[in-house]
Formats: structure tokens, C-alpha cells, sequence
């Protein structure tokens, strides 16, 4: 019944929220808020479990929200389309045009872990990333949706009954039911918040270091890889190559995950007690 209901669902959607003059919000800026505003509020309570100062992550959410939006921007620039930028360098910066790659935002993102780690006394890089990835997790569900909203990162044609038909797309491609990928990965974040929140919840709020980082990696790049067999291919130049960019991009992040999860974590312990405020 639920599927019959679901059958030639079409989504047309104005990205637009409203349009007054030259103010015109979308609903995906509205979602990718909503996502730090999750974020935020995850760090609150995680940052006051470890009996640390909110300020101090206020300070570290700052400098995330910084690096997602240039690492995102930068890894489709560079990952996706570089010969369309080096022919137009200045539409590098013109996120408003679209274009943003999520494997750009985790690198950026690691990256930023690791030089805020160094900088912030009593904490390892480690313990940042197990909190980081929690939020992270249920704020890329937000996003996701926003594509969905924007009828982006779409998916190939579709017998299968939850095929939808992006009315918005142009031509022939907005007529026919395709796989709503954006939905998968979002529902796939969700099901990794779960996973990893768990595992936060079960070890008392101090889960053994590295251990949710490197669940966090094993499965959201694993599916993603998976995922990405029903994705229409963003890098047209790898478009003949046995793995896509974005399989290519995941597989030494799983690897990175697996590593840590199975060589670094001591899963019968407790992590180290960061309490700020015992120094």
C-alpha cells in the first residue's frame, strides 16, 4: 500500500522559500542552518558531559563552520570540475552558483580537528573528532534533504516505486522517475547518528578514543560508495573509470576508519578523562 502510494511521485518544489525583492532565502539555506543550530546544540550537551567550557566550543564550531563551507566549495572545484574553474577563476569563490562536495567539507574539516586539537589545552584530536562526527552526522541528514528540496545530487532512472520525477530538471530528464539519492544519504546519516550515539550514550558520555570517529568513517563512506552506483556522475571526466569520484574519494577514508577502529581503539576501556577543569 505504501509503496503503491509512493509510485510516480513528483517533486517540483520552488527552492525558493519567498521572493521579496533581491531577499530571496531557500530552503536549503534554511536546512544547512538548521544543521549547525543541531550541531551546536549536541555540543553543548557533550561539551558539558566532558565538564569543559561551552565557550571553548562555540570557539571550535566557529572554525568547523568555516571549514566545511571551503572545503566543501574547494573539493568540487577540485575533485569535479577543475578544467570548467581554470577557465573561470572567478566563479572559484561563487558558491551561490552551486557546487559544493561533501568529501572536500571531511577533509577540510579533518584538517581543522586536528590544528584546533593542538591549539586547545587538555584535549587530543581523537576525542575532538569523536565529538565532532556526532553532530556532523545528523546535520549532513539536513543538507541532504536540502538537495532533495533543490532537486540536485539526483539519482539514474527507475522502475523501482519510490522513483520520483524532478519536475524541476530540464527536458527529458524532469519527466522520468529516478532513484532519490539525496533521500538515501540522507536516511543513511540518520541510521549513523544512531549507530554512533550509542555508542557515546553506552560508554557514559567518555567512549575509548577514536572509536566513534572510526565508525563514523566506516560507514558513512562505505555507504556512500555504495550509494553511489545509483547517482547520476558529478565528474564527467571520470565518467569511463571503474570507480567514480566519489567511490575513489571514499575508499581511503574506510580505510583511514578501519584502521583506527581495529589498530588504535581499546574498545574494553573508557577514554581519557579531558576534564578542562581539573587541570
Amino acid at each position: 500500500m505504501i509503496l503503491a502510494l509512493l509510485e510516480n511521485l513528483t517533486w517540483g518544489i520552488d527552492p525558493e522559500i519567498f521572493s521579496l525583492g533581491p531577499i530571496a532565502p531557500r530552503w536549503y539555506g534554511v536546512l544547512f542552518a538548521g544543521a549547525f543550530v543541531t550541531g551546536y546544540l549536541f555540543g553543548v550537551k557533550m561539551w558539558k558531559d566532558a565538564g569543559r567550557k561551552v565557550e571553548e566550543m562555540e570557539h571550535i564550531l566557529t572554525w568547523i563552520l568555516v571549514a566545511t563551507v571551503i572545503g566543501a566549495r574547494l573539493g568540487h572545484v577540485i575533485f569535479y570540475d577543475p578544467s570548467y574553474y581554470l577557465r573561470n577563476l572567478d566563479q572559484v569563490l561563487a558558491i551561490w552558483n552551486g557546487g559544493l562536495a561533501s568529501h572536500g567539507a571531511a577533509i577540510a574539516i579533518i584538517i581543522a580537528m586536528y590544528y584546533l586539537a593542538k591549539k586547545t589545552p587538555k584535549m587530543s584530536f581523537m576525542w575532538l573528532a569523536d565529538r565532532v562526527v556526532i553532530p556532523t552526522a545528523i546535520g549532513g541528514a539536513f543538507i541532504r534533504i536540502g538537495n532533495f528540496t533543490n532537486s540536485e545530487i539526483y539519482g539514474h532512472e527507475t522502475d523501482a516505486p519510490w522513483g520520483i520525477i524532478f519536475s524541476n530538471l530540464p527536458g527529458p530528464a524532469g519527466m522520468v522517475p529516478r532513484h532519490p539519492t539525496m533521500l538515501y544519504e540522507a536516511l543513511l546519516c540518520i541510521i549513523i547518528f544512531a549507530v554512533i550515539w550509542t555508542i557515546y550514550k553506552k560508554y557514559k558520555a567518555n567512549p575509548p578514543e577514536g572509536s566513534i570517529f572510526g565508525v563514523f568513517l566506516i560507514l558513512l563512506f562505505s555507504g556512500r560508495f555504495l550509494l553511489e552506483y545509483t547517482k547520476i556522475p558529478q565528474a564527467d571526466f571520470a565518467s569511463d573509470w571503474i570507480f567514480n569520484m566519489g567511490q575513489l574519494l571514499s575508499i581511503p577514508l574506510v580505510l583511514i576508519g578501519l584502521f583506527i577502529v581495529i589498530k588504535t581503539v581499546n574498545w574494553n576501556e573508557k577514554g581519557t578523562n579531558l576534564n578542562r577543569a581539573e587541570s
